[in-house]
């Protein structure tokens, strides 16, 4: 698979949570959503992935400013996306 060539969405957030048996990731761009739900091996690799590409950047480029708050909800919830708008 040439991964160029794949289509690309930008992502305005993600989020998700785990169980004992599996790690749920929701990648979110506007009103659509891609639920994926990963090993706990699986969800491993991709944080030290992650970790490898940050760090590869910031080599290359500048420092990343930015700063992880566990908890923070996102400006849009789910409940804004329903027809019944929340109410």
């Amino acid at each position: 698979m040439d991964i160029t060539k794949a289509p690309k969405q930008f992502l305005d957030n993600v989020t998700g949570g785990f169980s004992e048996e599996f790690f749920v990731l929701a990648m979110v761009s506007g009103e659509h959503a891609n639920v994926y739900a990963l090993t706990p091996q699986h969800a491993k690799r991709l944080s030290q992935w992650l970790a490898y590409q940050v760090e590869s950047y910031e080599k290359k480029h500048k420092k990343i400013e930015a700063e992880w708050i566990p908890g923070m909800k996102s400006p849009i919830q789910s409940t804004d996306l329903s027809e019944s708008g929340g109410k």
